[in-house]
C-alpha cells in the first residue's frame, strides 16, 4: 500500500488539516442533499492509500474542494469503470483570492453573487488562501507596510464574519485565521523592524489564537515574541519567549514545531553567552527535526523551516558563542539547500557566513560574500531586519580592518545601496 502522494500535496498546499477536509467534504455532501459522513479515519485512508477510489459523491466533492479530477488527486479508477465527461468545479479554496497586480499585496475579492448569511468551511478556506498569497510576498520581498495592511485587512474580514450565522467550530475557525492574519500582520512589521506595531499585533493575535483555542497559531504568536525581544535587546525575555512557544500544545503532537521552538531558545541563550544551554537546544532542534513527517501538512508559514533553516539558525548561535569556524560551515550548508523561492533568507544567511568569515578574519572573502546581498534583493527594498544585520557587518568591519581598502571600498558600496534603498 503506497501513500496518495497527490493528495497529500494538495492538501499540504492548501493548509488544511484531516479534520478540515473531512469537514469541507461533508458541508458540501450537505449542501447537494446528502448525509455528511466522512471523517477524521477517511481522509486517513485517502492519504494512506489504503482507499484508492472513493465513493461517488466523495469523489465529486474532493473534485469540486481541489478543482482538480479525482485521478489527478491521485485516485486510481478501478479498471473497466469510464472517465466522466463533467469538468471540476473551480476550487473553492482559491475563488475568491487573487494576487494584486503589483504583486505586493493579497487582495481579498468579493464573489460574483452575494454571500450567503450563514458562514461555512468554504469561506474559512477561501481566506485561508489568501495567506498563502502572502506569505510568497514575505519569501520573495520581505516584511513591508503593504503587505502588513493587507493581512490586518484578511484579519478584520475574519472577525466581521462573527457577525453572521455559523457554528461553534466555524466561529472557532474564523478567530483562527484572523488570528494567523494578524501574526502575519506582526511578522511584517517585525521584519520591517516597526517593533512597537509589531507588538500592539502580537498582543491581539495571541488574543485571538486563544479565542480559537489554535495552539499552532500561539506557537507562531511567542516565536515572533521571542524575535521581537531580541531585536529589543531583552535576551532573557527572548528564551522566556521561546520557551513559552515550546509550552504550546502543538509541539507535544508535531516535532517540527517543537525544533523551531528550541531553535529559537537555542539563539536567545546564545546572545546571553550561555554557550552549555544553547548547545543543548541546538541538540534538541535537531533530535525533534529527525522525527519530523516532512509531508504532514501544516500552514504555509511554517514552510520555512526545516533542515536548511535550522542550519540557518545554528550559523547565528555559533556565531555567537564564539566557533566562527562552525558559523562558516553551518552557513554554507543552509545556503546549499534553502530553496530559491525564499530570497529575503537566502540573503539573510549569505550575511550571515560574510559575518562568519569576517570573524575569522578573512577580510576579503566577507566583504565579497556580503557584496553579493545587494543583487540578490535588487528588485525590492532592503527589509529592515537585513538592513540592519547589514549594518552589523559594517560595524564589525571597520573594528577590524579600518585602514584596508577593502573596507574602504565595501563602505562606498554600502552607502550607495542604502542611498537606494
Amino acid at each position: 500500500m503506497e501513500a496518495n502522494e497527490d493528495l497529500i500535496s494538495a492538501l499540504t498546499e492548501a493548509g488544511f488539516t484531516q479534520a478540515e477536509l473531512a469537514d469541507v467534504v461533508n458541508e458540501y455532501l450537505r449542501d447537494h442533499g446528502h448525509e455528511g459522513t466522512v471523517s477524521d479515519r477517511t481522509v486517513r485512508h485517502w492519504l494512506t492509500g489504503k482507499t484508492r477510489w472513493p465513493h461517488p459523491r466523495q469523489r465529486e466533492a474532493l473534485e469540486a474542494v481541489f478543482g482538480s479530477t479525482a485521478e489527478d488527486l491521485g485516485f486510481i479508477r478501478p479498471a473497466g469503470r469510464s472517465s466522466p465527461t463533467s469538468e471540476p468545479e473551480q476550487p473553492l479554496r482559491r475563488r475568491n483570492f487573487l494576487i494584486a497586480t503589483t504583486g505586493t499585496a493579497a487582495t481579498v475579492v468579493s464573489p460574483l453573487s452575494a454571500r450567503p448569511s450563514t458562514v461555512g468551511i468554504s469561506d474559512v478556506i477561501r481566506l485561508r488562501s489568501g495567506l498563502d498569497a502572502l506569505m510568497f510576498i514575505d519569501d520573495t520581498r520581505g516584511g513591508h507596510e503593504t503587505l502588513e495592511r493587507a493581512a490586518l485587512s484578511g484579519a478584520t474580514e475574519a472577525l466581521d464574519m462573527q457577525h453572521q450565522a455559523a457554528s461553534q467550530r466555524i466561529r472557532q475557525r474564523l478567530f483562527s485565521v484572523a488570528a494567523d492574519y494578524t501574526a502575519t500582520a506582526a511578522w511584517s512589521a517585525l521584519d520591517a523592524r516597526h517593533s512597537d506595531r509589531a507588538e500592539q499585533h502580537l498582543h491581539q493575535a495571541l488574543y485571538l489564537a486563544g479565542m480559537a483555542q489554535d495552539p499552532v497559531v500561539e506557537l507562531r504568536v511567542w516565536n515572533s515574541y521571542a524575535m521581537l525581544a531580541h531585536q529589543r535587546q531583552h535576551f532573557t525575555q527572548a528564551v522566556d519567549s521561546a520557551q513559552a512557544a515550546q509550552a504550546t500544545a502543538i509541539t507535544r503532537r508535531d516535532p517540527l514545531f517543537a525544533s523551531l521552538a528550541h531553535a529559537r531558545t537555542a539563539v536567545g541563550h546564545s546572545n546571553l553567552g550561555d554557550r552549555q544551554a544553547a548547545l543543548r537546544s541546538l541538540g534538541y532542534a535537531a533530535e525533534a527535526l529527525e522525527k519530523a513527517e516532512p509531508q504532514q501538512p501544516r500552514p504555509s508559514w511554517i514552510a520555512f523551516y526545516g533542515p536548511a533553516e535550522l542550519n540557518a539558525i545554528t550559523a547565528i548561535v555559533r556565531d555567537r558563542i564564539g566557533d566562527a569556524a562552525e558559523a562558516e560551515a553551518a552557513s554554507h550548508q543552509a545556503l546549499s539547500t534553502i530553496p530559491q523561492q525564499f530570497r529575503r533568507n537566502r540573503a539573510l544567511a549569505t550575511t550571515r557566513l560574510a559575518l562568519a568569515q569576517l570573524h575569522q578574519r578573512d577580510i576579503e572573502q566577507a566583504c565579497a560574500t556580503a557584496a553579493t546581498v545587494f543583487p540578490m534583493m535588487s528588485s525590492n527594498p532592503i527589509p529592515g531586519r537585513m538592513r540592519s544585520l547589514l549594518g552589523d557587518y559594517y560595524r564589525d568591519l571597520i573594528t577590524l580592518a579600518p585602514k584596508a581598502p577593502v573596507t574602504r571600498e565595501w563602505g562606498d558600496r554600502y552607502r550607495l545601496e542604502w542611498s537606494r534603498a
